[in-house]
């Protein structure tokens, strides 16, 4: 596969305050397992330690989350994998309109990209419409679908 990937977007800035309340949570656990454990001086600094590497690997991660593209195919970047398909994998890209059903209701909660496998396999995108990236920019989601979607048709001519 390709080693030019392309994030078609800029990611957005709710993607910072996730950071900083993940910062946040990790630093309130760290001072709960303190309190709780009584813990004095190297037990402070090995706790402390420990979050602060979590905090950091999920801040990267957090950070690299999204979709490329290439010339070859997609490259999905989750929170702790990754997955790469091959344009001739995917049968087509489209568009899902996601609902959840609470009772007799329907909550609709926007739209998500999916791209549907030649074996018939669905694979989320995770490209929400109502998402950090996207939840104040809406032309910018459909500008994204649409660029996949060209990427696709140009590799899949057919």
């Amino acid at each position: 596969m390709a080693d030019n990937w392309v994030r078609p977007y800029q990611p957005g800035s709710g993607r910072w305050l996730v950071i900083a309340w993940e910062a946040f949570a990790l630093a309130m656990l760290s001072w709960a397992t303190v309190r709780q454990f009584d813990l004095i001086g190297h037990g402070v600094r090995v706790v402390a330690c420990l979050l602060a590497a979590v905090w950091v690997i999920g801040a990267w991660r957090i950070l690299q989350l999204g979709v490329y593209v290439s010339a070859d195919g997609v490259l999905i970047r989750g929170l702790l994998r990754s997955r790469v398909l091959s344009w001739r994998e995917i049968a087509r890209v489209r568009l899902h309109r996601t609902i959840h059903r609470l009772g007799p209701w329907e909550i609709e909660s926007g739209r998500t990209v999916l791209l549907d496998r030649r074996d018939g396999e669905t694979v989320n995108t995770e490209l929400w419409e109502q998402g950090v990236d996207f939840h104040s920019r809406p032309t910018l989601f459909r500008a994204v679908y649409n660029e996949i979607q060209s990427h696709h048709t140009a590799a899949n001519p057919t």
